[in-house]
């Protein structure tokens, strides 16, 4: 939806999102850069698309809607031809019994387009505001079912499957059987919302497997004589050497779908049955999320809030890989990333591209490392630094000095919990000293998959139940469940899992949450949908500096920390499945060490 300036102008002071000062320095900034006064709105984040399109609706009096693509019936959706719906970014979503048409459209004011399908469809028809990302998602129904489609092509191949073909132009050209596959292999990944496919060569055939919620699931398997084509039409698109099949590669791509830009991290490795190739799929449409929306809350949210008002000095996340590291610190960096601030970052690799952050990769055959890039990154000034991993003692000890000289630096460390990364910088030779004055927070975490909110169940636990959770978190006897409580209830008011009813008296366990075995549509039945994180932060106190400079073990440190109040992530992972974000089994599968 394009809207002039005149009535965007309009449109701010009926919201109220903007003074009658900050109207005119928008005005002033559009006119200096030559851009709508919409869209330096929108990069002040004043307003987003949804808030947009809802005022615009209110003051256009036309009805603002947000369309499920789900709910939308291909025999009401095909009324409109594809062709013509693509052209003018309208959905037709529902036909009443007298024949009243409801049509939504990203801009309700192209009267032309409007006219031209009210002659297709008839002219009884009420018109709604949605926005733009809202219909191209409902567009992606007119493609049906993409796995049957994939199946359908892939028939297409299995003709002499066993035998390893040669890779000719009209193999892998655009409009190729195989670039279809490929294709299709991504659309379905995006729309399962995995975050990794392995397409993996086997002796007879090729393995098509998708992580879904940290979870990887074979979804296909296609014949092995596609196996060199398939692999050079992804090299094609990374821009890698399709003739070099001995050596691993790495390389990227992005492509839009649905309105969105997806980039996909390519990684290659020779294997003994050919190549295998993992894709990371990254989401770059999507904004950062808030440290509360990741799943942080209560002790957690304010021991890292704390820290991230220090004006220097050290913060660590740690956890194994796939714990959702790098998912913090993005949303973090995105949090402090200000014009007044300068942010860099050394990673291996860039995963999320920070519009306004300067981001560097490794590069350890032009002698990138991380420690040659701290140590050049220091000399240009930066207020805020984040190095992607603290491997080596040169590496740390670079660290902890820009730590000292006046700048916050952001890391990560492999560690199993926060407690012993502390004692893991000292293994790196840094003097307990400068971990004591340097580090401000250290966040250990994992990842467990969400509840599907749509169809989980709640379940009563019998006493056996009851008894083995006090064993396997460590409750103490006597207090037990008057703490978890006492938790339950702060995160009641900081509103995890909504508006589930509690979980717990203070004496006992009251209920419990289940993935339904069936599942529902929303989760593809398999009774989970996406994933939380749950956290333990460690704030560095006056007796837990003590602790280091005394050369303390990281179970003394522990010990102190869960006295002074820190929620270890297995506490955290059991008030969230009593909120009914997640369940026992989940908490247990990823904290058990």
């Amino acid at each position: 939806m394009r809207i002039s300036d005149v009535t965007m102008e309009k449109l701010l002071e009926r919201s109220g999102v903007a003074t009658p000062e900050q109207i005119t320095a928008l005005k002033n900034e559009s006119a200096h850069s030559r851009r709508p006064l919409q869209d330096e709105v929108i990069q002040q984040k004043l307003m987003d698309d949804v808030g947009l399109a809802k005022v615009f609706a209110d003051y256009a009096k036309i009805p603002f809607i947000r369309l499920e693509p789900a709910d939308i019936t291909s025999d009401v959706l095909e009324k409109i031809p594809e062709r013509i719906a693509k052209q003018y970014n309208v959905v037709l979503f529902k036909i009443d019994a007298d024949g009243t048409m409801h049509l939504a459209m990203d801009d309700p004011d192209d009267v032309q387009a409007l006219d031209f399908i009210q002659k297709e469809i008839g002219g009884n028809t009420i018109v709604y505001v949605a926005t733009h990302e809202n219909i191209l998602a409902c567009l992606e129904n007119y493609r049906g079912d993409v796995n049957k489609e994939l199946n359908e092509v892939i028939d297409i191949q299995r003709e002499d499957a066993g035998v390893n073909q040669a890779v000719t132009e009209e193999d892998i050209a655009e409009d190729s059987p195989i670039a279809q596959t490929v294709n299709l292999l991504l659309e379905y990944a995006i729309k399962s919302d995995a975050s990794d496919i392995h397409i993996e060569p086997r002796e007879t055939f090729i393995q098509v497997r998708y992580r879904i919620d940290g979870v990887l699931k074979e979804v296909n398997q296609l014949p092995k004589n596609v196996m060199s084509a398939l692999v050079s039409r992804i090299k094609i698109l990374a821009n890698l050497k399709i003739d070099e099949r001995r050596v691993s590669q790495d390389g990227r791509f992005k492509i839009r779908l649905s309105g969105r830009q997806f980039a996909f991290r390519v990684s290659t490795l020779p294997v003994t049955d050919g190549e295998k190739v993992v894709m990371r799929i990254l989401n770059e449409s999507t904004d950062a999320l808030t440290l509360p929306q990741l799943g942080y809350w209560g002790r957690s949210l304010e021991v890292i809030n704390t820290a991230l008002t220090e004006p220097n000095g050290m913060i660590l996340i740690t956890g194994p890989t796939g714990s959702g590291k790098s998912t913090s610190l993005f949303s973090i960096l995105s949090r402090m990333n200000t014009p007044d601030v300068n942010i860099s970052t050394i990673e291996d690799p860039v995963e999320y591209k920070i519009p306004g952050v300067n981001q560097t990769q490794t590069n350890s055959k032009a002698g990138m490392t991380f420690a040659s890039g701290l140590r050049s990154m220091l000399r240009q000034d930066p207020n805020i630094i984040m190095v992607g991993e603290i491997r080596d003692g040169e590496t740390a000890n670079l660290a902890v000095q820009a730590a000292l000289t006046g700048h916050l630096v952001f890391s990560t460390l492999h560690t199993n919990n926060a407690a012993t990364s502390l004692p893991r910088l000292l293994d790196m030779k840094i003097e307990p000293f400068l971990i004591a004055s340097t580090v401000k927070a250290v966040v250990g975490q994992r990842l467990v998959r969400r509840l599907c909110m749509n169809c989980r169940q709640q379940y009563t636990p019998a006493a056996e139940e009851i008894t083995a959770i006090t064993h396997l978190f460590s409750l103490k006897e006597g207090q037990e469940f008057s703490h978890i409580h006492q938790l339950e209830l702060q995160a009641i008011e900081q509103k995890v899992g909504g508006e589930t009813p509690e979980g717990t008296s203070s004496t006992t366990v009251l209920s419990l949450w289940k993935a339904n075995p069936e599942g529902c549509e929303e989760c593809s039945h398999t009774g989970f949908r996406g994933r939380i994180g749950i956290y333990e932060a460690l704030s560095n106190t006056i007796p837990i500096q003590k602790l280091i400079a005394a050369n303390g073990t990281s179970n003394d440190i522990q010990v102190q920390a869960i006295a002074e109040g820190m929620v270890t992530m297995q506490t955290d992972g059991l008030i969230k499945a009593l909120r009914g974000n997640t369940t026992i089994d989940e908490v247990l599968r990823a904290t058990k060490e």
